[in-house]
């Protein structure tokens, strides 16, 4: 199963959500993690690829190079 982050925009999907929870189709985890501090680690996980994080830290060594160089 996967478990993903949603934000509602319209305080009718509450309620569509419940229903689809009593239908076995999801489970409401928990409705709010506002409350709960989550370290950004956890919070994008799996959402870059390799890839982009690789070209993400080089694009930052580089830029952390050219603030030195000022």
């Amino acid at each position: 199963m996967k478990t993903v982050l949603i934000e509602i925009k319209n305080p009718k999907a509450i309620a569509l959500l419940h229903e689809l929870e009593e239908l076995n189709i999801l489970k409401i985890v928990k409705e709010s993690l506002l409350n709960k501090k989550i370290k950004l680690s956890e919070k994008y996980r799996g959402v870059f690829t390799e890839e982009d994080t690789r070209n993400f830290d080089e694009y930052t060594n580089k830029s952390r190079k050219e603030w030195n160089n000022i």
